[in-house]
């Protein structure tokens, strides 16, 4: 998850513009490597094992090789040797960037001092204790006065990120939260958490954007905007918000009920209490994720 932020980061410095990031983004899809892919061509998994990982992954909030490991496809010695294989995305980002011009090997090189300080990576090839890294990559990314709701938010948007790398893809930038009362909609599909949680999530973004996030999560080619995409988004918002509630439940004994999702099309959200929005980057459209916890 660190290119995702390190994205963000570039932004903030003022290094590279919104769409210089997004071309570079695009060019860093076609070349990165998944954890399945890699044992594939290793010849450690079959596709047909792989498949079934990443079904798991449907129903568990656990990352690929974790899943892998606990049904036996893959020992924990060759899911490190797999890990090992793998460079930090960040750097990829990075080398295509200074291949595009926009950055010289100096810059970077002191770009990823700034950044390795500011988020406390040290060690790149280390894979330690990579969920609470990345919580507190999350955990200073959406300060909020409450620390209960920068709490709820940490864990809500760690699963989120996550999610959108396993089902959607890896190269995308969130940009800050902002702050609202409420939402004017393109195309959203909302849903409600209630408990001792609450938690009202939508996610909006634009009929273009939709068929093409719709077909990457479905697996299909979609090329219209119809029933079959709006019925991928809402399956995509219900299955992240489910696997939250499980996992507040496993982790916190927390039970939360699940609304069903609901459409909105170019009408205005209004909240009880204050929203955030957290715009994300993909190369084909941003997707507002908005969230009032």
């Amino acid at each position: 998850m660190y290119t995702q932020f390190f994205g963000n980061f570039l932004l903030h410095k003022g290094v590279i513009s919104a769409p210089e990031l997004v071309e570079a983004m695009k060019k860093q899809a076609d070349v990165h490597l998944k954890l399945g892919t890699i044992a594939i061509h290793e010849g450690m998994l079959t596709a047909s094992e792989v498949d079934n990982i990443i079904i798991m992954q449907t129903h568990e909030d656990k990352k690929f090789g974790e899943l892998a490991i606990e049904h036996g496809y893959l020992t924990k010695e060759q899911v490190q040797v797999l890990l090992d294989n793998q460079k930090p995305d960040y750097l990829l980002l990075g080398q295509i960037l200074i291949e595009d011009g926009k950055l010289t090997n100096s810059d970077f090189e002191n770009l990823i001092s700034d950044y390795q300080s500011q988020t406390e990576i040290f060690d790149l090839e280390a894979n330690v204790s990579q969920h609470e890294m990345v919580r507190k990559l999350l955990a200073d990314f959406c300060k909020f006065d409450d620390p209960e709701t920068t709490e709820h938010a940490t864990e809500y948007l760690t699963l989120l990120f996550n999610n959108l790398i396993r089902f959607i893809g890896n190269d995308f930038t969130p940009l800050d939260p902002i702050s609202c009362k409420e939402y004017p909609t393109n195309y959203c599909i909302a849903q409600h958490i209630s408990g001792k949680i609450a938690i009202q999530a939508a996610m909006d973004m634009e009929p273009d954007a939709a068929i093409t996030f719709a077909s990457r999560y479905a697996h299909e080619d979609f090329t219209e905007f119809d029933e079959y995409v709006k019925a991928s988004l809402e399956d995509f918002l219900n299955l992240h918000n489910g696997l939250f509630n499980v996992n507040m439940s496993n982790s916190r004994s927390i039970e939360l009920s699940l609304c069903p999702p609901e459409a909105h099309s170019k009408d205005v959200l209004d909240f009880q209490k204050t929203s955030y929005i957290f715009p994300v980057i993909f190369p084909f459209g941003t997707i507002h994720f908005v969230l009032a916890f």
